[in-house]
């Protein structure tokens, strides 16, 4: 069984007069984690997992004396999927505002349904926790540096996603019935995606684009709508984990380009899933686009683990000078270039060192990338 970072985290915080809130996408090893919590508990747990009919009606517009006939003696509440639940904030509200002794989990794969629910209901009574697939350093803990090194090629490919990982052997066939059963279906299930064609076109469209700078409107032409509708349906993604976006570093200087957009998976594995390659890296065209989405991602997952809160930017000029990441902390500028080849020659733009003078540098590559993404 493989550690998830965020394990510790929520045991030191059981108990304590405050829901724990675990979202992430569905299949990303939420239910899993859930059941290693309920075999380390003390007490009674009761599990309710809110695929199941006739548990949502249970949840749906509570009152405290039918939670109470519910809970019974268990200590610990778990409630999977709760984004299903009709006024689930309302519900997670009196469990805490009336139950002091019980401590209430709830997870859900809805960004957007689970905020809108909770959010204004449970304000000062949560704390938040966010599951991604599996990260490098969860890897790592579980096996060795050399040994994750050595399947670098496999993860940049088929990703991180638990049933890929524990079954290497069926990693295509599980990723695409995780994209076209999971993926779509969550997304789809918001009211504001009218056209399903619209938003796979969409999505295959930013799977050709990692590492690229995109332009909503040449998007928009290219899959036959609107800028408007791109942006909309790309905040839609966003909310169900699915792509995060890094936007244009400037500090208003004349040949900066400051209001570009780079749009990131959160999985490689998804993403190669889309478009239908699984080729190994010596037949494919994209090796540096993958390398980028990989380490990007895993970066962004060690700094959310770890804590460590920074701004995220690439850099770009008119003349077509560019840095491929830029995390701005602690009043510092630390930069980055990403070389599959480490036999590449590579560097930092003078142009970029000229503006920002201090800033901390470096170049990634297959057999340093470590470093990076080890916060």
């Amino acid at each position: 069984m493989i550690k998830r970072a965020i394990y510790d985290q929520i045991i030191s915080n059981l108990f304590k007069g405050k829901a724990i809130i675990i979202t992430g996408p569905r299949q990303v090893g939420k239910t899993t984690l859930l059941q290693v919590i309920m075999e380390q508990a003390d007490g009674k747990v009761l599990y309710l997992n809110c695929d199941e009919p006739d548990i949502r009606p249970m949840l749906a517009n509570a009152s405290s004396t039918s939670l109470k006939a519910l809970i019974g003696d268990n200590t610990l509440v778990l409630i999977d999927e709760a984004q299903r639940v009709k006024n689930i904030g309302l519900t997670l509200k009196l469990l805490v505002d009336n139950f002091k002794d019980i401590q209430v989990i709830a997870t859900g794969s809805s960004a957007l349904e689970l905020a809108n629910e909770i959010n204004e209901p449970l304000t000062g009574r949560k704390r938040e926790y966010h599951l991604y697939p599996f990260s490098t350093n969860e890897m790592v803990a579980n096996s060795s540096v050399l040994q994750e090194s050595r399947l670098l090629e496999q993860r940049m490919i088929y990703g991180f996603y638990p049933d890929i990982v524990n079954s290497p052997a069926d990693a295509q066939a599980n990723l695409l019935e995780l994209t076209n059963n999971y993926l779509f279906k969550d997304v789809l299930s918001l009211q504001d995606v009218r056209k399903p064609a619209l938003l796979e076109r969409l999505l295959v469209a930013l799977a050709l684009q990692v590492g690229s700078e995109i332009s909503y409107t040449e998007i928009g032409k290219t899959i036959g709508t609107d800028n408007k509708t791109v942006d909309r349906y790309i905040e839609l993604l966003e909310k169900c984990f699915v792509v995060f976006q890094v936007g244009g570093f400037s500090r208003n200087l004349r040949n900066e380009i400051k209001k570009g957009k780079k749009i990131y998976f959160y999985d490689n594995g998804i993403r190669n899933a889309l478009i239908k390659n699984f080729s190994p890296l010596e037949l494919r065209q994209d090796v540096g686009s993958l390398f980028e989405n990989f380490l990007v991602s895993e970066r962004m997952k060690a700094n959310h683990y770890t804590n460590h809160y920074v701004n995220t930017y690439f850099w770009r000029t008119h003349q077509q000078q560019e840095v491929d990441l830029i995390e701005e902390s602690g009043g510092k500028l630390y930069a980055w270039e990403f070389k599959w080849n480490e036999k590449t020659k590579a560097k930092i733009p003078q142009a970029f060192m000229d503006a920002y003078p201090g800033s901390i540098t470096n170049i990634m590559n297959r057999t340093n990338y470590m470093e990076f993404v080890n916060v």
